[in-house]
């Protein structure tokens, strides 16, 4: 499936989440995670991620089942990490 996760995240906790969802999502944007993962990844992600966090943090994510149905526009520099690097 295909995902977007954006985050709130404590000044303190804020790198370690960062760090944790570069290990299986791309990083587009400051707070923005996207990409395709399994549903066992995302679970063990999520875990990974509750671990970290505090309680006045937040997480969202969204699912998109069908990756063909989600149309994806850039306006101005994409800053996606694959455009910078590759």
């Amino acid at each position: 499936m295909f995902v977007i996760i954006t985050y709130d995240i404590g000044e303190k906790r804020v790198g370690k989440v960062c760090k944790k969802l570069r290990e299986y999502l791309d990083w587009t944007q400051n707070s923005v995670f996207e990409g395709e993962i399994t549903k066992g990844k995302l679970t063990r992600c999520l875990a990974e991620l509750k671990d970290i966090m505090s309680d006045e943090d937040s997480i969202y994510l969204y699912k998109v089942e069908n990756p063909k149905a989600i149309v994806k526009e850039v306006i101005g520099e994409d800053r996606s990490f694959d455009r910078l690097f590759l």
